[in-house]
């Protein structure tokens, strides 16, 4: 048997399994420190031909996506970015032009977030490879982890779904799009190539969304009430009921699509969820170009939008979604039943499962 009979999913249960099983199963590894405070840890590798092409990324654009998805990691679990370290290997015909944009556009994402590349590894190697390990700082009652969902939580999208995607479209077939304006074409190929981390996020959830959570009485918003009730209609959840209590918050990235996220978090908590499809934020231009139906597989499979997946009490939702504006929005709920369904809410189109085996899976042949 080899590793592309068993799949990345095969695969990641058969590493895991020699990691204790507290420091795995999310987007970083966490340590407590003699401080008391967590030390969040996470490392991503890129390979030229996999996760880059002259095609599609320059070096400067390789740089900042590296940057920003180790970032994003960061942002998952609720941490403040400290540093990050960067391991490269390197054909020896590789230009040192190529290098140094590179580094150039790693320092430019990083700039923007007061962080510094504190060390690093080179090495020969026959094909370019990336490897950065992040580190940050958290809390330990600030941590955001995929298995503390609970049902009648509320599942926030941070931002848009589905950008990245057409970006490397457009990228990838230049004839594409002869509809957009070069405007749309612009914005929907800088999404791919220059992705925000969503660290914003993470400074509101803490700065001041906490009093939210806790006690907030505010005005219920319609689609997530009746997904809640539509999800345990014999006994709908009150927002109320739970708002005053101090509650963790579940999440992940949706850095490998919006249905991978929330299945995820979904697998990780023992619960499932309801989407409601016409509350997932889609690019307009996209919806435009391809059509609502495709524009809404390229947001739910199509990956690397680095947005946050959150789960949290209603009236905390209510107000981080208005706070943030830009395509954030309340999609669903999370739900006793283990399924995740996405529905329609007119009712003309028929509920569909998620699932892991549509997104990009490492392997898969």
């Amino acid at each position: 048997m080899n590793v592309q009979e068993i799949g990345e999913q095969g695969l990641l249960k058969l590493v895991q399994s020699f990691c204790p099983p507290d420091f795995v199963g999310d987007d970083a590894a966490v340590l407590t420190t003699h401080r008391g405070r967590s030390l969040v840890v996470t490392t991503d590798v890129l390979i030229d031909g996999v996760h880059f092409s002259d095609q599609t990324t320059s070096a400067a654009d390789a740089g900042w996506r590296a940057a920003a998805a180790n970032l994003s990691d960061l942002a998952a679990m609720g941490a403040t970015p400290l540093g990050i370290t960067v391991g490269l290997g390197l054909p020896g015909n590789t230009p040192v032009a190529w290098i140094e944009g590179l580094y150039r556009g790693l320092t430019e994402c990083l700039n923007q977030y007061e962080t510094s590349i504190v060390g690093g590894d080179l090495c020969r190697s026959p094909v370019l490879s990336i490897a950065i390990t992040a580190f940050g700082e958290a809390a330990p009652n600030q941590l955001i982890r995929r298995s503390t969902a609970r049902p009648g939580d509320a599942i926030v999208a941070t931002g848009i779904h589905g950008a990245s995607k057409a970006g490397l479209e457009l990228l990838l077939h230049p004839a594409l799009g002869e509809a957009l304006s070069e405007r749309d074409r612009a914005l929907l190929i800088h999404a791919h190539q220059r992705p925000k981390p969503r660290l914003d996020v993470v400074e509101w959830l803490w700065a001041e969304g906490r009093g939210q959570g806790e006690g907030s009485e505010g005005a219920i918003q319609t689609d997530a009430q009746h997904l809640i009730a539509l999800a345990s209609p014999s006994s709908p959840a009150s927002p109320s009921s739970y708002s005053s209590l101090p509650s963790p918050i579940a999440g992940m990235d949706s850095s490998d699509g919006l249905a991978d996220a929330i299945v995820q978090i979904c697998r990780a908590s023992g619960v499932g969820a309801i989407i409601d499809r016409s509350q997932i934020s889609l690019p307009s231009a996209l919806q435009q170009w391809v059509g609502t139906e495709q524009a809404l597989d390229w947001a739910l499979y199509g990956g690397e939008d680095f947005e946050l997946i959150l789960c949290l009490p209603l009236t905390w939702a209510q107000a981080l979604v208005q706070r943030l504006g830009n395509g954030a929005a309340i999609i669903g709920t999370i739900t006793e039943d283990l399924a995740v369904w996405l529905v329609g809410a007119t009712g003309n189109q028929p509920d569909q499962p998620l699932t892991l085996e549509r997104g990009f899976q490492h392997f898969s042949g």
